[in-house]
């Protein structure tokens, strides 16, 4: 027997799903619950640690033994071995390039995108769990996988999704917080608060008390981390529901979904495509390197012994900048005015075209296109491009976001100074929150941050692995730098006309030989 809320969403999957596999699996499954259970053998893989039913900790403790005694002979014996040089304009571009921070979860590649522990997103569609009938990878197998480098069996994941929902309960001093918070505080403000008062029962911090040993800090650290994790969706839910919901909602974990699934729930998002969107997202997100703000923020006050709670806030502080977590809304910002002054929700091409010219000639930039790293289209860009396609292939803002994305590109190559013309992961996802009725943009860069956790706070842990040191780098004024250069330059010119003069008397040398 299926009940009338159950027999919508199917009528709602019918409609949208143009998927074969979807298609099948939903026929072959019509008396299970919609998109709850983890997806059979064949989706998930099988070198997640111990035949695929070994617990994370243990998985992990095996690799730490290795990786700790093969990086640290890596270290020692390359020690001296420079990887790169430093010039001016680095250091007055945002360190912009130098090669200097450490990253074990992930890789950035400028022609390819992101790989997460060496696989790219297609490898992640094609090899980790998904939930039966579901298309989109899990975020707690991409948490696994960032952890461990492996592929999690569909067991493994599961083992995630039960630990993150079994420690997914705030404690009431984080509610009342949260609740006494303003409503009109940005929503960012209000998530970073909330993360740092988890910082009260941090395992970490009361171990470090005791008297941790080094080679230790990385499991107390893993504790804290898969705490602030389970919290994360709890915490920005309970946000969402006190600003756009007048605090009603659900505020109870339904055991029997995933991270996504319940995160959505408790914002009060039934839809079952939505899920599989913030499974999505959620995953696409996670990481991105160490280099971007949030990340690097996180990895630099945890370099200090903090523990992961007071880390990942300082970290959000950072996302919630209009540089890195709010290009999202940019992008949705622009592309309104170019409907009101167009009138139209669909402009044609040739108006599209004319509108993104003006922009340029205004000295504006075309919000979610280009990136400081890729030369490419981002994959990301295209993982949800093809979402839309499946699921909202006649929805007018993604028709107009295809025609962005047909026009833009060859008006930014004409330039001639654009060094990547193509559209980024912003370029897409808000128009994807927008269809499914999440029109709160401010509200946007809390999805991300409870992302992006996944990535950041894997790379604390394996960073205390490691025993990497508090991060301390070299600064200079103005001045110094001035007369660096100024020696260099006297030198390099002393050891000009030191050659020149040596190379007169070898051509004397020469001649009368």
């Amino acid at each position: 027997k299926i009940n009338k809320k159950k027999i919508n969403s199917y009528i709602m999957i019918f409609r949208r799903l143009s998927s074969p596999r979807s298609f099948s699996c939903l026929r072959h499954n019509i008396r299970r619950p919609l998109l709850r259970n983890y997806s059979d053998d064949k989706c998930g893989g099988k070198d997640g640690g111990s035949d695929g039913k070994a617990d994370l900790r243990t998985v992990v403790a095996e690799q730490v033994k290795s990786e700790r005694a093969r990086v640290k002979k890596f270290a020692v014996e390359k020690a001296n071995t420079k990887i790169g040089e430093v010039t001016v304009s680095q250091i007055y571009g945002g360190m912009r390039g130098i090669p200097a921070l450490l990253c074990e979860t992930s890789s950035l590649d400028p022609e390819e995108g992101i790989r997460f522990r060496g696989l790219t997103i297609q490898d992640l569609y094609d090899k980790l769990p998904k939930l039966e009938c579901g298309e989109e990878p899990l975020p707690e197998a991409v948490f696994w996988l960032l952890m461990t480098g492996k592929i999690p069996s569909k067991e493994q994941a599961k083992m995630i999704t039960d630990e993150w929902n079994d420690k997914a309960e705030l404690p009431d001093y984080v509610k009342k917080l949260i609740d006494d918070m303003p409503t009109d505080l940005h929503p960012m403000s209000q998530l970073s608060i909330a993360v740092t008062s988890l910082n009260k029962d941090s395992q970490f911090m009361k171990a470090y008390k005791k008297g941790l040993k080094k080679l230790d800090f990385w499991k107390y650290s893993l504790e804290d981390t898969m705490t602030l994790i389970a919290k994360l969706p709890n915490i920005a839910a309970r946000i969402y529901r006190n600003m756009y919901r007048g605090g009603k909602g659900c505020d109870e974990i339904d055991k029997k979904l995933d991270w996504s699934g319940n995160f959505a729930r408790m914002m009060d998002y039934e839809d079952p495509i939505f899920h599989e969107l913030l499974r999505l997202y959620l995953s696409i997100h996670c990481d991105h390197d160490s280099g971007n703000v949030s990340s690097h923020t996180t990895h630099l006050v945890a370099s200090a012994l903090s523990d992961p709670f007071i880390s990942y806030a300082a970290g959000l502080n950072g996302l919630a900048g209009p540089l890195h977590g709010l290009a999202n809304q940019e992008v949705l910002v622009w592309i309104e005015k170019m409907r009101k002054e167009l009138g139209s929700e669909n402009p044609p091409e040739d108006q599209v075209r004319d509108y993104v010219q003006k922009t340029l000639k205004a000295g504006q930039v075309i919000p979610g296109f280009g990136h400081a790293e890729l030369r490419k289209i981002d994959p990301r860009y295209t993982a949800q491009q093809d979402f839309a396609k499946v699921y909202l292939p006649n929805y007018e803002g993604f028709l107009l976001v295809n025609t962005i994305f047909k026009v833009v590109p060859p008006i930014l190559e004409s330039l001639g100074k654009v060094k990547n013309p193509w559209p980024n992961v912003d370029a897409h996802s808000g128009t994807l929150l927008m269809y499914f009725g999440m029109k709160e943009m401010q509200f946007y860069t809390v999805l991300f941050g409870v992302s992006r956790a996944l990535g950041v706070l894997s790379s604390i842990t394996w960073h205390r692995a490691f025993v990497i040191p508090i991060e301390r780098p070299k600064s200079y004024t103005t001045e110094d730098l001035m007369e660096l250069v100024k020696k260099q330059e006297e030198e390099e010119q002393k050891n000009s006309g030191k050659g020149g003069k040596d190379g007169d008397k070898k051509a004397d040398k020469t001649k009368k030989c």
